[in-house]
């Protein structure tokens, strides 16, 4: 007869060589999602339907991969500033058109869209090591522009690219002004557990407990919470406290992380924010949030203003 510890040993066996043959075969189809269930790759509309002028772009990163995005501008001499959106892991940067809109109008901004790569009209396929490329790429062509300030280039990044864009301020902490993050998380190996329970005892990231033996499997582990303490910029987080994908707690240990290291952190919840529409929930207190971020961290160029004074009267 098997006894209760011989059967317990064999389930756990089981479970590190299911989960193990999950991570290895499945991950970059569980981490990137470029295709919703029932949609096509391509994208749905352009900024045109919501009558955005823009430019289509086509950027090389430095593999060779060919790269789409969209620079939207709110009128032609928009002074800026200038916002590098990176998306969320599933659907393309055409179905945040509308929060981008509003963002465009709210902020005064310019707004730059990439896709990475393998989603929308990108080439390739994602992984943490290309989309790193990707985002550099973006941020490269944006400094050389002579039509925005690229002293006031900001970058804007929700969930994964949240994680993408710490990557990328930390990089380059003459080129980028400051940082905002939205319901984002710790890492990839920590949303593992989160995902499927049973995987927490066995992958996880650096706060984690546990042998930890899957970790080494994961090639994109995406971990924010090694890298924020990192950035120098000023960052922005914002959270919204009913995410019903990523644990509010994860934004919370980021910032805990990147105030101990950084003084120019704000932390600002939602109370009725989701994961996708916590611009949405979060209504006037949102968007005044990002817009005294933006001015405090990224204002004009004295210059831009002559005539004025800082309550806009003349002088």
């Amino acid at each position: 007869m098997v006894s209760y510890v011989s059967v317990l040993l064999y389930g756990v066996g089981g479970i590190v060589v299911a989960g193990l043959a999950l991570l290895v075969a499945l991950q970059e189809k569980l981490v990137y999602v470029p295709v919703l269930p029932g949609l096509t790759k391509s994208y749905p509309f352009t900024p045109d339907r919501l009558r955005l002028k823009y430019e289509d772009i086509w950027l090389n990163s430095s593999d060779g991969v060919r790269l789409h995005a969209w620079f939207i501008k709110l009128f032609p001499e928009c002074p800026g500033p200038t916002l590098l959106f990176f998306q969320e892991n599933a659907g393309n940067i055409a179905h945040r058109l509308e929060m981008v809109r509003i963002m465009l109008q709210r902020l005064q901004c310019n707004v730059f869209m990439l896709s990475y790569r393998g989603y929308g009209a990108s080439d390739g396929y994602p992984s943490q090591h290309g989309i790193t490329m990707d985002v550099q790429a973006a941020l490269d062509h944006l400094v050389q522009r002579i039509d925005i300030d690229t002293g006031r280039i900001i970058i804007f990044g929700r969930s994964l690219g949240g994680a993408v864009g710490a990557v990328l301020a930390k990089n380059n902490p003459d080129k980028v002004a400051a940082l905002i993050l939205e319901n984002t998380f710790t890492s990839i190996l920590d949303m593992a557990g989160v995902l499927l329970p049973v995987l927490k005892y066995f992958i996880g990231g650096s706060g984690s407990k546990g042998p930890k033996i899957l970790n080494r499997f994961v090639r994109s582990p995406w971990s924010t919470i090694d890298i924020i303490g990192q950035v120098k910029q000023p960052i922005l987080f914002l959270s919204g406290l009913q995410d019903e994908m990523v644990p509010p707690d994860h934004m919370r240990m980021l910032y805990a992380k990147a105030a101990a290291h950084n003084r120019q952190c704000i932390f600002v919840e939602f109370p009725t924010g989701m994961h996708m529409d916590t611009w949405l929930a979060g209504g006037d207190h949102y968007w005044r949030t990002i817009q005294l971020f933006l001015e405090q961290h990224a204002p004009p160029k004295k210059e831009d203003h002559p005539n004025h004074d800082a309550y806009g009267s003349n002088v």
